[in-house]
Order: structure tokens, then C-alpha cells, then sequence
């Protein structure tokens, strides 16, 4: 049987590729999305990825996960570091809930040091680029064959 696992994304990170090539790498959105659901094939995952920049309706989607008891890989982007309505939303998981970031936050701006997802996520994966993705879709297979 396969798994249904949401790959959720927040702002701008539709823009993979162009933005900022420098700190986010030159790998397209389109690239992510093929690399998350092949990986995610391979694990035995059926791998959604989603992306937004509305907060509001990120927030949904954390509520469909945790009514569906879906497993979560989630970049919040910008919204980790002030989205409480998010962490809300993230703490009302009932399965694991993975927080991603392409680049290392602690490696950049001062107001990037804080998340206000980390303390209700299962984990935290940052600073691998895309890899980011590909450890936290490996990790949530461990951890759900256990």
C-alpha cells in the first residue's frame, strides 16, 4: 500500500531556479516537484507537492494533513520565522510533520535564526539545497516503518 505524504511549500518558493541562485541553487520548482515524487515512488510514498504564497491557505493544508493523519515534509519559507497561525496549525499534527529549508538559516540573516515551527515538528532538515527534501522524504520512511 502506498503512503500519502504532502510536500507543502511556502512563499516563493515557486521561484527555484531564478530567485536568488546564490543562497537557493539554480534547480528549478519543477525540478523539486519530479525529484520529491521519484523519491517519493521509490520509498513507497504517493508524494504530493504543493506550493503558496498565501498563509491562509498553507494553515488548510496543515489541517488537512492532520485530519487525514498525512505525514508532512514543509518548507514554510518566510513564514518560519513569524507565522503563528502556522505553528498552530503545524502542532495540530497527527503524524510526522518534517521542517525543511534549502539553505542553512543560521548561516544567514539574524531574523532567520528563529523558527517558530521547529519546537512542534518532528524534526528539522537545512543547508543541503534540494537534498533537503530528499533527507527529510528518507527520513519519514524510517521513521514510519518503525
Amino acid at each position: 500500500m502506498t503512503r500519502r505524504v504532502l510536500v507543502l511549500n511556502g512563499p516563493n518558493l515557486g521561484r527555484l531556479g531564478s530567485r536568488e541562485p546564490d543562497v537557493y541553487g539554480a534547480a528549478s520548482y519543477a525540478s523539486l516537484v519530479d525529484t520529491c515524487r521519484d523519491l517519493g515512488a521509490e520509498l513507497g510514498f504517493d508524494v504530493e507537492v504543493r506550493e503558496t504564497n498565501d498563509e491562509g491557505e498553507l494553515i488548510r493544508w496543515l489541517h488537512e494533513a492532520a485530519d487525514g493523519s498525512i505525514p508532512v515534509v514543509l518548507n514554510p519559507g518566510a513564514f518560519t520565522h513569524y507565522s503563528y497561525g502556522m505553528r498552530d496549525a503545524a502542532a495540530q499534527r497527527t503524524a510526522p510533520l518534517i521542517e525543511v529549508h534549502i539553505s542553512n538559516p543560521y548561516a544567514r540573516e539574524t531574523f532567520r535564526h528563529t523558527s517558530v515551527v521547529a519546537a512542534v515538528a518532528s524534526a528539522t532538515i537545512a543547508g543541503f539545497g534540494i537534498g533537503s527534501y530528499r533527507l527529510a522524504l528518507r527520513a519519514l520512511a524510517e521513521e514510519l516503518s518503525v
